[in-house]
C-alpha cells in the first residue's frame, strides 16, 4: 500500500488482509520517553507515524469487568491539541464486516480506553495534527 500525504482524506482501506502485527520486543527509540522497560506490546503504524502501546494486551471485546482495553497513542513528532480520531472498520480478510465505528481521544495522541462492539480484526485510520496512520489490532472474545 502506497501511504497517503499526510493530514489526505482518503478513506480506503489497504488492499492487504487484516491482521494486527503486535510487537512485543522494544517500543521505536522515538516512543520510549517515560518507560523504564520499554519491552511493552505495542503495534507500529503502517507511515511508521503512531504507536499503539497496549497495556490492556491482550484487547477484549466485550471488554472484562476488572481489565480495561487501554491503549497509549504515541505519535512519533509532537502533536499540538487536536483530538486523534480513530475509524475502526471490522474485517474478514479484504472484507469490511458491519459499519465502521467512530472514537475520539479528546487532546490528541495520549492515554484512552477503547472498546470495540465485537471480537474479531479491526483495522483503524488513526487522524490527527493534519497527520494520518493506519494499522489492524485483534480484539478476542472475553471468556
Amino acid at each position: 500500500m502506497v501511504a497517503a500525504a499526510p493530514g489526505a482524506s482518503s478513506s480506503r482501506l489497504p488492499s492487504v488482509p487484516c491482521h494486527a502485527q503486535v510487537h512485543l520486543g522494544a517500543l521505536p527509540s522515538w516512543a520510549r520517553g517515560g518507560f523504564s522497560n520499554p519491552r511493552i506490546p505495542h503495534v507500529l503504524g503502517r507511515s511508521q507515524r503512531i504507536v499503539a502501546v497496549l497495556f490492556g494486551y491482550p484487547l477484549r471485546s466485550p471488554p472484562r469487568r476488572l481489565r480495561r482495553n487501554k491503549i497509549l497513542w504515541v505519535a512519533r513528532e509532537s502533536p499540538d491539541a487536536s483530538a486523534l480520531r480513530i475509524r475502526a472498520q471490522r474485517m474478514k480478510g479484504l472484507t469490511p464486516v458491519g459499519s465502521p465505528e467512530n472514537r475520539k481521544v479528546s487532546g490528541g495522541p495520549g492515554p484512552s480506553i477503547i472498546n470495540l462492539p465485537a471480537p474479531g480484526c479491526w483495522r483503524l485510520t488513526l487522524r490527527w495534527s493534519g497527520r494520518a496512520d493506519s494499522f489492524d489490532l485483534d480484539y478476542t472474545k472475553s471468556r
